[in-house]
């Protein structure tokens, strides 16, 4: 195999890791709430700013972190109270080091994303499956109405999914950062991204999300290696496309 290939391959599962982060994230908010935060993205660029501007005033990064991660889930709280609560009846609508494994170079700051990455999406799943309140949210977002006749506080429920989203948020932003140039407009690099991999996943399937981010992740990657990154994305939007026609509601859509 050509050694620049597999490189592009671990680059791209490496990637996947955070964008299956954020799409967990935003398909929870999505399955719950049943409301899609078109501007998620711009959370993990104000998670990304806190940590670039904490550590640029001497906090050490995992202070910073934390902050972050606070931070943005108390904004997505806010999102939530000020902007989706009075609509909510509407309609749906490297700068780290590099690993050099023989002639693979590996970035060191997408390796420990991707690995923290992957414990939030576990920790999220356990939450989900195994306490009180993922129980109230995995039945609400199965039937809200039915839900709220059992005497479950809705308005409770969708005020611990944003917090919940919006961490996730702050996390990725915090991983993000190790790895990208922290600019005002990155919503509008990874915000039709994140969209495009839950709706290929299918909207408020968390699994299905997983899955579409690595799909999506490797042929940008791939694809980047073989001719270049605009094409990249030309590449992964006209796949999108496709499936669309074949898979309307996401592949693992059940």
């Amino acid at each position: 195999m050509d050694i620049y290939l597999l490189e592009a391959v671990i680059n791209g599962l490496l990637l996947g890791g955070v964008l299956a982060l954020l799409a967990l994230g935003l398909n929870l908010i999505f399955g719950v709430i049943d409301v899609v935060w078109i501007a998620y993205a711009d959370l993990v660029m104000c998670g990304m700013y806190t940590v670039y501007w904490l550590h640029a005033y001497g906090w050490p990064l995992w202070a910073a972190s934390l902050v972050a991660i606070a931070g943005v889930a108390v904004l997505g709280v806010l999102v939530h109270v000020l902007i989706i609560a009075p609509v909510l009846r509407a309609p749906p609508i490297n700068q780290l080091p590099i690993i050099e494994i023989g002639d693979i170079f590996i970035s060191f700051a997408r390796l420990l994303a991707f690995g923290f990455a992957l414990v939030g999406a576990v920790a999220l799943y356990v939450f989900l499956k195994r306490s009180y309140l993922g129980v109230a949210i995995r039945a609400i977002s199965q039937d809200r109405e039915i839900m709220g006749l059992m005497g479950v506080d809705q308005r409770r429920i969708y005020l611990v999914t944003s917090l919940i989203g919006g961490a996730l948020a702050g996390l990725g932003g915090c991983l993000l950062v190790l790895q990208y140039d922290v600019h005002p407009f990155l919503g509008n690099t990874f915000g039709p991204l994140i969209f495009m991999i839950c709706v290929l996943g299918g909207l408020g399937n968390m699994i299905g999300g997983f899955v579409a981010s690595f799909i999506i992740s490797q042929i940008i990657s791939i694809g980047g290696y073989y001719y270049s990154t605009e094409w990249a994305y030309v590449l992964a939007f006209t796949l999108f496309i496709v499936l669309m026609f074949i898979r309307p509601r996401g592949i693992l859509a059940r």
